[in-house]
């Protein structure tokens, strides 16, 4: 009975193994050099080799790319000159909202649209765009009970408009409330992460360095053009802001095998970025297969325990 019980239990243990195997990855990343743009920003040329910009934008090699300062109507804008190919990124931006007037607006955007460096009417860049734009309001218009500065994604398919008096309300594909990010007392940061057909998670730190906060997160997420420029983009009205941009880090990403022996560090890494629904579904069918693989055991081991029993009895 006991080497029964055992073996089946044995047989339960690789069943776990195998089963957190599958669900176990390394994440690694490879700098992307041409979306990354660090302090000086220019070269001896006075000119980025990865990047263009235009309009208001001013750069401070030693401290920021402005891309509105705290004037009215001023707009400026930032983009790469070659498109972003990985199938899997994460940028992260370190950025900064400031001004010397309590009545402040109206904001800026990251974009990873088909085109390119075209100044308009939504936070500086153009309408109509095809693509996404992560868009950092901060003067609210028409949005009653959301509270400002808002943070939120749209998905533009080319010919829908940003309705700017509703705040982009009904082309909303995901958002957050910000309180605090304009003036933090910290470094302000986002960071965007995308695995294709998988998730497209945006967290953000301004509430103390080193932590985020989760502002979306999707495992059902939106097509990315696979030719679309990395852009950002700033515009101010009749109230301003300073819309400062410190550095931008790119990476690519991919999984790689399971390995033994691997650190817990990594495992929590690809525990954060795997999808909880899947993982979540892959957990239930383990469970209810490692249940009927003991009840299994425990019936041989029953069986021989019996039949032992009875021919005891005969003798």
């Amino acid at each position: 009975m006991w080497k029964s019980t055992l073996s089946a239990l044995w047989l339960a243990t690789l069943a776990w193994k195998g089963a957190n195997a599958l669900d176990e990855g390394e994440i690694k990343s490879i700098g992307l050099r041409t979306h990354t743009l660090v302090q000086p920003y220019l070269d001896s040329d006075m000119q980025s080799r990865w990047y263009d910009f235009g309009g208001d934008t001013i750069v401070r090699t030693d401290q920021y790319i402005r891309l509105t300062s705290d004037h009215p109507s001023q707009s400026g804008w930032l983009f790469s000159r070659v498109p972003l190919t990985a199938t899997n990124w994460e940028i992260e931006v370190e950025f900064k909202i400031h001004g010397k007037n309590a009545l402040y607006g109206d904001g800026f955007a990251m974009w990873l649209t088909k085109e390119r460096g075209k100044a308009g009417p939504v936070f500086g860049s153009s309408d109509r765009f095809e693509g996404l734009g992560i868009f950092f309001d901060t003067y609210k218009n028409n949005r009653p009970g959301v509270v400002f500065p808002y943070v939120m994604a749209m998905v533009g398919d080319g010919k829908t408009a940003y309705d700017k008096d509703t705040d982009g309300k009904d082309t909303e594909f995901a958002g957050c409330s910000a309180r605090g990010i304009r003036h933090a007392s910290i470094p302000t940061k986002f960071r965007l992460t995308y695995f294709q057909d998988k998730f497209l998670k945006l967290e953000l730190q301004y509430k103390a360095e080193g932590e985020w906060t989760l502002c979306f997160e999707t495992h059902q997420p939106p097509a990315i053009p696979q030719v679309a420029y990395l852009g950002f983009s700033a515009e101010t009205g009749e109230l301003s802001d300073n819309h400062d941009i410190i550095a931008i880090n790119a990476k690519n990403l991919y999984q790689a095998p399971p390995t033994q022996g691997k650190s817990a560090s990594s495992s929590g890494r690809v525990k954060k970025l795997v999808s909880k629904e899947g993982g979540s579904w892959t957990w239930f069918f383990t469970k209810i297969f490692l249940f009927f693989l003991v009840l299994g055991g425990v019936y041989v081991g029953y069986t021989a325990w019996r039949a032992n029993k009875q021919r005891s009895h005969r003798f």
